[in-house]
């Protein structure tokens, strides 16, 4: 193994002005530094870690608080950590993983036990409990997230952060809709504990939805939604009760996209056709839904990569610099189309959750002329339909019926006795009702 001492050899310079090229303690000449350098590259030295951080405090190790809770979607996480992972030890850090929802005391324990040099902070709430003890710390610091309501506000805290424009991303949602036509949207959001924790990026995505909603009065409905079939479809069927004319969705919740869209085709819906479909996710999920959705892209890696970039610069010294939020980029796909025609659809589609089409039909034609509308009220969709003259098909089927029941016992008689007749009398009188309601159900489904 390679020792401190084969590197100072090799360089020709003392095994204390090594151990300061190492410590940064003191200042050696370029020169010099730069021979060290390649002694340690040349030999493949690698220093002890712990006799490293005992020697200059320094840990070379990021710690990564990345609380897993309720709500959220994990496979997006863990690619923020990757990234953050890929660029540390790009920068001769590794990452210290910290997945408990200890809150406070998490930052307080990385604080006081030196186990890092640096911290990233994930799952940001607008009202984080973090915030005092990450302005208190002596070890920098950089959030994934915003712990305020605006990038403004956020700056004000003196810590460094980083994030998509979640804001930005719900108002660029609207004006694609919009622009398609679209004046009545549902969002189906995150689940609801998210809201309920403060989430910054769940509360700010909102607030751009709503915000550019009033500015294209546009009417918007949210609902939280857990990403399952069952809670997706209760949302969706209440969406489509309140308001039968929605024509576009929204979806911020990756794990309720698959469930939503086998859904929508289970009722019928075609999307883009019926109903429009645009999210807020990562291109990976957008690109290979079952149908390739309209998506604002959650660019977790470039996240990542910022985080790690902004640590490393306060590491060196640098001053924070502030609040920097990425600007969203929808890229459009096959999910959204004209709103143009779909007003009808979406109120005849409110068939699925209400009463059988011929019902709804007769109600919705109203009593006919000359017909009492109180007795329309109590009446059946058949007779409500012959009171106003609906049924007249109805009635000739009823005579050809009637007449070719005739043929047939005629010729009966002529070859059977009295007592084989009779039953065979009593079989037209079933035929005209049954035919009547048959139309009647056809003349119902057709005016759907």
């Amino acid at each position: 193994m390679v020792t401190l001492a084969d590197v100072a050899r090799h360089a020709g310079v003392s095994a204390s002005t090594v151990s300061y090229v190492l410590s940064g303690k003191r200042s050696i000449s370029a020169p010099t530094r730069e021979r060290i350098q390649h002694s340690i590259d040349a030999l493949g030295y690698r220093p002890h870690a712990g006799a490293r951080a005992l020697a200059s405090s320094r840990t070379d190790i990021l710690a990564l608080m990345m609380p897993l809770r309720t709500g959220l979607y994990v496979p997006v996480m863990m690619e923020i950590a990757m990234a953050v992972t890929t660029t540390a030890r790009s920068h001769g850090y590794d990452v210290l993983l910290l997945t408990g929802e200890e809150g406070p005391e998490a930052v307080r324990r990385v604080e006081g036990s030196a186990i890092a040099d640096a911290m990233i902070v994930m799952d940001v709430e607008l009202d984080d409990p973090r915030l005092p003890c990450l302005q208190e710390a002596e070890r920098p610091s950089v959030l994934i997230g915003l712990p305020a309501a605006s990038a403004e506000a956020a700056s004000s805290t003196g810590l460094d952060c980083v994030d998509l424009d979640f804001e930005a991303a719900g108002v660029r949602c609207v004006e694609h809709l919009a622009g398609l036509g679209h004046t009545a949207i549902a969002v189906l959001g995150e689940p609801p504990a998210v809201y309920a924790r403060g989430t910054g990026f769940a509360a700010r995505t909102l607030a751009g939805l709503r915000a550019a909603a009033d500015a294209y009065g546009v009417g918007l409905l949210h609902r939280p939604v857990e990403g399952t079939y069952a809670a997706v479809a209760a949302a969706v069927t209440r969406v489509f009760e309140e308001r039968p004319g929605t024509t576009a969705l929204v979806v911020q919740n990756e794990a309720a996209v698959e469930p939503l869209l086998a859904l929508l085709r289970h009722q019928g819906r075609a999307v883009p056709e019926d109903v429009s479909v645009a999210a807020i996710c990562p291109d990976q999920v957008a690109a290979h839904a079952s149908v390739p959705l309209t998506a604002v892209s959650v660019p977790a890696q470039e996240m990542g990569r910022l985080a790690v970039e902004r640590l490393v610069a306060r590491l060196r010294g640098e001053a924070a610099r502030g609040t920097e939020l990425i600007p969203p980029r929808l890229t459009e796909r096959a999910s959204t189309g004209p709103a143009t025609g779909r007003a009808n659809a979406g109120r005849a589609s409110a068939a699925h959750t209400g009463a059988g089409a011929g019902a709804g039909a007769s109600a919705s034609a109203g009593p006919g002329p000359g017909v009492d509308a109180g007795a329309a009220a109590g009446a059946g969709p058949s007779a409500l339909a012959e009171a106003s003259g609906t049924v007249e098909p109805a009635r000739t089927v009823e005579s050809a019926r009637t007449v070719e029941s005739a043929r047939t016992v005629e010729s009966a008689r002529t070859a059977e006795s009295a007592r084989t007749v009779r039953p065979s009398r009593t079989a037209p009188s079933a035929a005209p009702d049954a035919s009547a309601r048959t139309t009647e159900g056809r003349r119902g489904h057709g005016g759907r």
